[in-house]
This record gives C-alpha cells, sequence and structure tokens, in this order.
C-alpha cells in the first residue's frame, strides 16, 4: 500500500506546475497534502478512482490539508474537536478498517518564535488526539510537522537552533510524541542518511541542496514490522516541498 505526503505550497500554484502529472505518476493509495491554501469551489481537481476530502482555513490563502484516496474511509473527521486548534483547516483524519491515517500541518512558530506558545499547546493537544486514536487502532501520521528533529535532519543545524523548527522546544515535542509509541519511519529505515524535504525560496537553497527534513510519515510502533520503505522525492518539483513516501508491505494484510 502506496502512502504519499505533499506539502504544496499553495495547490493552485501547484497546479500549474504539473500536480496533475505527478499525482498519476506517483500513483498513491492515499495522497495527503498540506498548505493547499484553497477554499471550496477555488479548484475544480478530481481524479478517476479517489474521493476527495479537505479541511480549509477560515482565512482564506491560508493552510489547508487534503487527502485523496482510492479506499472508501469508515469515517472523516476535521480538527482535533478542540475549537483553539480548528479553525486553521490543519488536520484531516481517516478511520479505514484496520488503521487511522491522519493527515497534519502543523502550526509554524515563526519568526522570533512568536507563536511557539500556541504551538507548545498545538504539540500537547495534537500528541493527546494520537494517542486516543492508537488505543482504538494503529495510526499512520504524515504531514509537514514543521521541525527538524535532529542534528541530520537540517544543513546546518548550528547556526539555525532556536530558529522557527528547530528549537529546543519544539525537538523536545517531537522527541515525547516519538517516546509515546510512535515510529519516524525514515528515520529509522536510514539511520544515517541526510536527505531533505524543504528548501527556501531564497538564496538558491535547492540547487545547493541547503534544506531541511520536516515532512514525515510517523507510524504507531506495532505498524512498524510492515513498513516495507519510507522515501523522500527530492527530484520532485513544483512546491519548496518535496513529496514523501510510505509503503507498506502487502503481506501486512493492510
Amino acid at each position: 500500500m502506496n502512502f504519499i505526503s505533499w506539502n504544496v505550497n499553495g495547490l493552485r500554484a501547484c497546479q500549474q506546475k504539473g500536480f496533475s502529472d505527478i499525482f498519476r505518476q506517483l500513483d498513491a493509495d492515499f495522497f495527503c497534502l498540506q498548505e493547499t491554501k484553497m477554499q471550496p469551489g477555488q479548484l475544480d481537481l478530481s481524479f478517476e478512482g479517489y474521493e476527495s476530502y479537505w479541511n480549509s482555513a477560515d482565512k482564506k490563502g491560508y493552510s489547508g490539508t487534503a487527502i485523496f484516496t482510492r479506499q472508501q474511509p469508515l469515517n472523516v473527521t476535521y480538527g482535533l474537536g478542540i475549537d483553539e486548534h480548528d479553525h486553521e483547516g490543519r488536520v484531516i483524519t481517516l478511520e479505514l478498517p484496520q488503521f487511522f491515517l491522519v493527515c497534519c500541518y502543523t502550526p509554524n512558530a515563526q519568526d522570533g518564535l512568536r507563536r511557539l506558545d500556541y504551538r507548545m499547546t498545538w504539540e500537547d493537544a495534537f500528541r493527546t488526539y494520537l494517542l486516543q486514536l492508537d488505543s482504538q487502532k494503529p495510526v499512520i501520521v504524515c504531514g509537514d510537522l514543521n521541525v527538524a528533529h535532529q542534528e541530520i535532519d537540517l544543513k546546518n543545524p548550528k547556526t539555525n537552533r532556536m530558529n522557527p523548527g528547530f528549537s529546543d522546544e519544539e525537538r523536545a515535542k517531537f522527541t515525547d510524541l516519538l517516546s509515546s509509541g510512535f515510529t519516524d519511519t525514515f528515520r529509522t529505515l536510514y539511520p544515517d542518511q541526510q536527505t531533505f524535504s524543504w528548501w527556501s525560496y531564497r538564496f538558491q537553497a535547492r540547487q545547493k541542496n541547503v534544506g531541511w527534513r520536516i515532512d514525515y510519515f510517523l507510524v504507531s510502533n506495532r505498524l512498524m514490522p510492515q513498513v516495507a520503505d519510507a522515501r523522500i522525492h527530492t527530484d520532485i518539483l513544483g512546491s519548496d516541498h518535496c513529496p514523501v513516501q510510505l509503503i507498506l508491505s502487502k503481506k501486512s494484510g493492510i
């Protein structure tokens, strides 16, 4: 089973850069998007064989998530069920017979870490939400989680310490999440590989490969034996992020 997650940094703009062709090329069973920056009806986008689910921010042109799925979910929910966190279109959860799939676009702490306090509140609420799901069945979490967890996950860790996405506080919350029963699939399979999923549009960062790994597939620990591979498609353009992929083994029965 093939899962893709991609922060498209504006789906309408990405569509003009070949999104539909990339979508078909990657041939995912589940294709999760972050930062769609869309309201309903702003783009007519559908693919044969897929249902789609959308969560838009109240604020136009901001945030937003979507999931295209070949499998009919048992249930779909939007947000965390907490009003404070549910106006920016950041979470969609599909319940499938054997797992939950959660697509997430984590809030950025922003310049000067001015939104760090809110980010910490979000992190605690999101972890609690995932643990509630995990108590029912295994969970697959994907998306732009807006943190480079370890020094290997960005090009220049020393000069970026305490910048948004690499603050001690954000990294500690990610450690807490993993410690509560989740596995970072890519880092577990490739402990020494430095591969990035996001590059600034400034300073020719992508051409120089000065990037960060902030896009993830996490799974409940008990799902990890069924993970066949986790990939980062650095060759795919169209956004300042590239798609990341999770492949579950067919023998897993999922």
